[in-house]
């Protein structure tokens, strides 16, 4: 054999270079099976079983509610409320902590795609609360929904807009596929601002997302530098609100075209902040959890089987009942006309839970340990997903760019679709930081305090999980709508309307 390749030098050379980049791809693999030391002393100690199920059983025995938390609401102001994407995770729990404070569901609008559908909300006050369906990415029907008529006993009263509804698509990052987020986390966020005031709004806070300041991912380290334990180029960031006093960055500076339609809506708040519309924004840290609709736990919760390559990866995490706190902190800050000039307004203001972040190991051991459905981790190996995300990233930009394909070819489905480069940025060790926001009010701040830390919080939805599932049939998963299956969904029949319009 040795002999076959000396006599043949073109095969021996090809021979040693894939035998280094073998070599090559197995280094990097360990690298990105690492934790940095910045990142392991910013969380030391692991969950354990007993704390855990001590946990869990406090919880069981005393559910966290609104009610429990009632103290932490800011104070009932005289308002009426539209919430766009009211039905979803952080909206919904905006229109909870509304009502618990005492505003009346007369006084409160949900603006949604789709109907709320969320367990807490199809009961008592919020049952009531007016709903009206809307796509935002269409200025009319955005204008319909602002202009609907109030109950005569809140038509007087000054309005708020929460601005929470978005799509997620975190994994497309090519202009060519664009199209989706700018509809409607773009335009979609300038018709809500423009519909505002014409409306007479004078506050809205919006919800954007810490992922704004994330930085793409550099897997592919020169090989020169992986030798000595250097990592990939931003394997670990810090999430904070620096780059919005910076100049926008370019497209390709974000890892997706969620993150870059986000930033963009963001700019488009801020800089629509004055006296009649006092406004600012609120970007949760990655992973937003609390409900089993979110793709963070009751993603995981879905599953039997739960394939992964992230369990060492640390992160910081965000309750919505935080997220949407922070947004009442905001409102009441920006409800008096002198608001605009404050230091708070036109700005965004980074949210996380108010404890150290976790791994993602503990989130499911967490599963393991506490929830009555089956949960099996399968350890998959970092390079090769990496390696297979590309060819999935080209054969749907082929689809994108030649849409003739359609025909013959059919596209990728379900979560196999979502498996591309982009997604490595966010299955990196991210830390969030709450130092702005939790400042005091007089130091420019919003005063933010969280209700509950990632621990009880993810626990909490367990315990709603079990609860649900001893009423559910024997041995079966409900299944529940994420956000990144809604964003499907809209994709879906956005598409099939363009086809019957011939668009």
């Amino acid at each position: 054999m040795l002999d076959h390749l000396i006599e043949r030098p073109f095969l021996s050379t090809a021979v040693a270079v894939a035998a280094l980049f073998v070599v090559y791809l197995m280094r990097l693999n360990q690298l990105l099976l690492c934790t940095p030391d910045e990142i392991q002393k910013l969380t030391p100690t692991r969950w354990t079983k007993a704390l855990l199920t001590e946990t869990y059983r406090k919880l069981e025995a005393h559910p966290i509610t609104t009610k429990g938390y009632a103290e932490r609401i800011p104070p009932k102001l005289e308002r009426r409320y539209l919430v766009t994407g009211g039905s979803g995770l952080v909206g919904g729990y905006i229109v909870l902590q509304l009502l618990e404070r005492g505003q009346t569901p007369e006084s409160i609008r949900i603006v949604d795609f789709r109907v709320p559908n969320r367990a807490d909300m199809l009961h008592g006050p919020a049952a009531n609360v007016d709903f009206v369906q809307t796509d935002i990415s269409s200025a009319e029907a955005t204008d319909k929904a602002f202009s609907k008529a109030w109950d005569a006993s809140v038509a007087h009263l000054p309005l708020t807009v929460f601005h929470t509804a978005a799509v997620i698509v975190p994994s497309d990052r090519s202009r060519l596929v664009h199209g989706f987020c700018e509809a409607v986390n773009i335009r979609g966020t300038q018709h809500v601002v423009d519909a505002a005031r014409r409306a007479g709004a004078d506050v809205l806070v919006s919800t954007t997302s810490a992922s704004i300041s994330i930085r793409p991912v550099e897997l592919w380290v020169p090989p020169w530098r992986m030798w000595s334990k250097q990592w990939p180029r931003h394997y670990w960031q810090v999430l904070d609100e620096k780059d919005f006093f910076e100049p926008l960055r370019r497209h390709e500076q974000f890892y997706a075209n969620y993150p870059a339609s986000k930033a963009a809506a963001e700019r488009i708040v801020c800089s629509a902040n004055s006296k009649g519309l006092r406004t600012g924004c609120i970007r949760p840290a990655n992973g937003v959890y609390g409900n089993p609709t979110d793709n963070t736990v009751g993603g995981a919760l879905a599953k039997d089987i739960f394939p992964t390559w992230t369990s060492h990866i640390v992160q910081s995490f965000v309750h919505g009942i935080n997220v949407a706190i922070a947004h009442l902190d905001f409102e009441a800050i920006l409800a008096f006309p002198e608001a605009a000039s404050s230091p708070q307004a036109g700005r965004p203001f980074v949210i996380t839970d108010p404890n150290p972040p976790i791994s993602y190991h503990d989130l499911h051991f967490l599963i393991q340990t506490l929830a009555t459905t089956p949960f099996r981790v399968l350890p998959l190996q970092p390079i090769i997903m990496v390696l297979v995300s590309y060819p999935i990233e080209w054969f749907s930009l082929a689809l994108a760019k030649f849409p003739f394909l359609r025909r013959v070819v059919p596209e990728l489905t379900g979560e196999v679709k979502h498996l591309k480069p982009a997604i490595f940025s966010i299955c990196t060790h991210l830390v969030a930081s709450n130092k702005v926001a939790s400042s005091p009010i007089s130091s420019g701040g919003l005063g933010y305090t969280g209700v509950l830390t990632t621990l009880e919080g993810m626990a909490q939805e367990v315990v709603e999980w079990n609860r649900d599932h001893r009423r559910h049939a024997a041995g079966a998963k409900k299944r529940y709508q994420t956000s990144v299956s809604l964003a499907d969904e809209i994709a879906s029949a956005v598409a099939a309307v363009k086809s019957v319009a011939g668009g």
